[in-house]
C-alpha cells in the first residue's frame, strides 16, 4: 500500500486527510500516482495540479519523477510560508 497525506488548505478543500492506495507498479513516479488519483477523483484536478502545490515521498521533497514503491508515504501540501 502507498499512504497519501493531504494537509493544511488542500485538505480542507479536498475533503480528505488521508488516503491508503495499492503499492504502485514498477516504476511507478508521483505522476503516475497523481494521474491515477485524478481518475478516480476528478474534481481534484484544479487543486493537485495547482503550481504551486509542494509533494514529498517519506518526508522528502519530490518531483513529478520521483519513483514510488509500496509502503511509501506520499503527502501533497500548500507552500509553508513564515515570519
Amino acid at each position: 500500500m502507498i499512504k497519501i497525506l493531504f494537509f493544511a488548505s488542500l485538505r480542507e478543500t479536498l475533503g480528505c486527510a488521508e488516503l491508503q492506495l495499492p503499492a504502485a507498479e514498477k516504476n511507478a513516479t508521483v505522476a503516475t500516482l497523481l494521474q491515477g488519483l485524478l481518475q478516480q477523483y476528478p474534481q481534484w484536478q484544479e487543486v493537485l495540479t495547482a503550481p504551486n502545490i509542494l509533494i514529498s515521498r517519506n518526508r522528502e521533497m519530490a518531483k513529478t519523477g520521483t519513483l514510488i514503491q509500496a509502503g511509501d508515504e506520499i503527502a501533497f501540501f500548500p507552500p509553508v510560508t513564515g515570519g
